[in-house]
């Protein structure tokens, strides 16, 4: 999972294998581990209506309701976007970039640029 702040937007993108697990376990999460700090973000599956997130000075915690979690995970939708109070918050899957780069993408989606 990565994640992108500028300001007061926040974006989550997801490989396969995470929305699988997200739809399957209703949790997904990763960390950063500073000097004498580690620093986590996750996304939690809950019965709210809308996105929403909360962060505790370590945590970082995006909310996505059940209902959208079901439809990323069955069908094709890219993702879901929501605000709470000033901050934009963004999740979407992540695709195969178009360019060279060394990351590995082995697990990320089929971008649908690439077809002519």
């Amino acid at each position: 999972m990565k994640i992108r702040i500028k300001d007061n937007s926040i974006r989550f993108r997801l490989t396969q294998s995470e929305v699988a697990e997200l739809g399957s376990t209703g949790t997904i999460s990763g960390h950063t581990e500073f000097p004498g700090q580690t620093f986590t973000y996750a996304i939690e599956r809950t019965e709210d209506q809308t996105l929403s997130a909360a962060f505790d000075g370590s945590r970082m915690i995006m909310r996505m309701p059940a209902q959208m979690v079901e439809e990323w995970t069955a069908t094709d939708r890219i993702g879901f976007e929501g605000q709470a109070g000033k901050l934009k918050i963004l999740v979407e899957k992540d695709f195969v970039c178009l360019d060279n780069t060394l990351e590995d993408q082995s697990d990320n989606y089929p971008n649908p640029n690439a077809k002519c």
